[in-house]
């Protein structure tokens, strides 16, 4: 396959950027859309040129870090998969591909397609985890009985692998959509209800301190996540945070 990359360049955070063409040939169907990139990378270090900054890591859809702008849509054209879990046969030879950083206030660019989403880690800091007493007569958390359904929504949350593919389709840059999955994987259990007053007040103050917008109520998020995160977790984020609200 031959193919025409338009890939933001961006030197730093104080750089004003642009959209840079480079053509690439001997693109195999079977290739990953990071291998792809590696093989831009390796031509561009042999023309001792510059390489292409772009985050990853585990390549198994797992980590959450490859996260590109594709074409206008978040991890590419299809649904359901990171952009390492993309393939080249999703394109046609002889297209032209469009390669962006997500593009959020929060998200600032650190280097072409490389963004900071630290914002995530402290909104996860503010209330993110369990505090548990290790000392004395701890009960097995094996040992609570836990609804099937509870559980599986639990765990359906928990899957949220924080790439921030809700903030950058959110026409708003929300981030109701990952700090819902946050907040429902431990309101829906008995070891998160303790602090579940404090833990969704504190998520959502420090959500709104990092400069993400309101929810859009379009669904877009929902839609290019990749782990398939669904909205009805935002309401029960809403729901949960009018309970603490009232408890004051």
């Amino acid at each position: 396959m031959n193919l025409t990359l338009k890939i933001w360049r961006q030197k730093d955070a104080n750089d004003k950027g642009k959209i840079v063409d480079y053509p690439v040939s001997g693109i195999s169907p079977d290739m990953s859309f990071l291998e792809m990139l590696d093989v831009l990378n390796q031509e561009l270090i042999e023309k001792g040129e510059e390489p292409v900054a772009f985050d990853h890591d585990c390549r198994e859809g797992i980590c959450g870090t490859c996260s590109l702008y594709i074409n206008g849509r978040a991890h590419g054209p299809q649904t359901k998969i990171t952009a390492c879990q993309l393939h080249m046969r999703s394109f046609k030879d002889g297209d032209t591909i469009y390669i962006e950083p997500w593009r959020a206030k929060a998200f600032p660019v650190i280097k072409d397609l490389i963004v900071d989403r630290s914002s995530f880690d402290r909104i996860q800091q503010a209330g993110g985890f369990i505090s548990v007493n290790t000392s004395g007569n701890t009960q097995d958390a094996n040992a609570i009985p836990i609804e099937k359904e509870h559980a599986d929504k639990a765990f359906d949350a928990a899957t949220c692998i924080g790439c921030g593919a809700c903030v950058a389709s959110c026409k708003n840059s929300s981030a109701m959509l990952f700090v819902s999955a946050k907040v429902s994987q431990f309101a829906l259990l008995p070891q998160g209800r303790v602090e579940a007053t404090d833990r969704v007040l504190n998520m959502v103050k420090q959500m709104d301190e990092e400069g993400f917008g309101n929810c859009t109520n379009t669904g877009a998020c929902e839609v290019e996540c990749p782990k398939g995160i669904s909205l009805e977790n935002i309401a029960r984020m809403n729901r949960e945070y009018l309970a603490a609200s009232l408890k004051g």
